[in-house]
């Protein structure tokens, strides 16, 4: 039984471009006790592949957390088999505003010890007692009440291209950085503030609603399917837009446009900007914000010394990478000495 990749991510893009067809790009997630998870992770990848369903997508005991891209026409099968294992039915699919083809290229179903990494080892703490959920219209409601405390549960080179206004978006790295980090500064509002959450699709908000109110906050809110449903929301009902910028995503795409305010600034020369890439040195990879000047002139690099790097014949280039590991300034994503404007 396969239950592995056989094609590379070139040949599935060459494929998607001979089939000629649309595909949709949507996450999903759900905090469940799942007694196997590796049974059921086996499961999903016999049902998923033969359906031509690609992403990324993490199965642990707490439940599963999905990004994924799945052909259009596949859709109605993909929808009535998930409705079929009883935790999912129903589960709230958020379909990406901007579709691209290539979002994911590969499927990839892993085993975790947890959907969300937290850094919790708290047995008494119940992931399934989360915070209120709110809609667009309530979420609007609530960030304009002076008796709210707003907070992005994002890291920082998310809310740094886009976020709502007023809202405190911590300087972290990860979600298990921010947790105790956000419950510190916010310790005196534990009786008299609303705590009201948003992230990019809701399972960051989820845990975190759960472990606040764990850890005695009254009033716990969240965003109802992220900032990705509330846009959604926004638009087909008019609301106000409260959100400033660009969503961050983890796929091929980088970030959906929520509205054409610019809130951010390429890291190489301070000129408004909020396009990430990722460094053309296979050896850095270091994703940033770069402009298109500086795109030009860098040649895609982050620095002067990956830029002579790129120049170096292919060879050279593997030989200089070989038995050295990518630093963690590829997962610190946009923390560098090299970058002179990161905010």
């Amino acid at each position: 039984m396969q239950l592995y990749n056989t094609l590379s991510a070139k040949e599935r893009e060459a494929l998607i471009e001979q089939a000629g067809e649309e595909r949709l790009t949507l996450s999903f997630y759900k905090y469940a006790h799942i007694g196997n998870p590796e049974l059921f992770r086996n499961h999903l990848f016999v049902a998923w592949d033969a359906m031509d369903v690609l992403g990324r997508i993490y199965v642990a005991h707490e439940g599963i957390n999905a990004q994924l891209s799945i052909p259009a026409k596949q859709f109605t099968e993909f929808k009535t088999f998930i409705d079929e294992i009883y935790f999912l039915k129903n589960v709230r699919l958020n379909i990406a505003i901007e579709q691209d083809n290539k979002s994911f290229l590969k499927l990839k179903i892993k085993v975790r010890p947890k959907i969300l990494a937290d850094g919790l080892n708290d047995k008494t703490f119940d992931v399934t007692n989360k915070g209120k959920h709110v809609n667009a219209e309530e979420f609007n409601q609530l960030i304009e009440d002076p008796n709210t405390v707003l907070v992005d549960m994002r890291n920082h080179y998310e809310s740094e291209i886009g976020h709502f206004k007023n809202a405190i978006t911590p300087d972290v790295d990860t979600f298990r950085d921010s947790l105790d980090i956000i419950e510190k500064d916010l310790k005196d509002y534990k009786d008299n503030k609303k705590l009201v959450m948003y992230c990019t699709g809701g399972i960051r908000c989820e845990k975190a609603s759960a472990y606040y109110k764990h850890k005695g906050f009254k009033q716990v809110y969240q965003l109802e399917g992220g900032i990705i449903e509330y846009a959604r929301q926004v638009k087909a009902q008019g609301l106000d837009n409260k959100f400033l910028g660009k969503n961050f995503v983890f796929d091929h795409r980088r970030s959906e446009q929520i509205s054409n305010k610019i809130i951010a600034r390429c890291h190489q020369c301070g000129e408004p900007c909020d396009t990430h890439v990722n460094c053309a040195n296979e050896a850095c990879h270091l994703l940033f914000i770069q402009c298109e000047a500086c795109a030009q002139k860098m040649d895609n690099c982050c620095s002067e010394n990956c830029q002579n790097v790129i120049k170096l014949p292919y060879e050279e280039q593997k030989r200089l990478r070989a038995g050295k590991k990518n630093s963690n300034k590829i997962f610190k994503k946009g923390r560098s000495p090299v970058l002179k404007f990161k905010a």
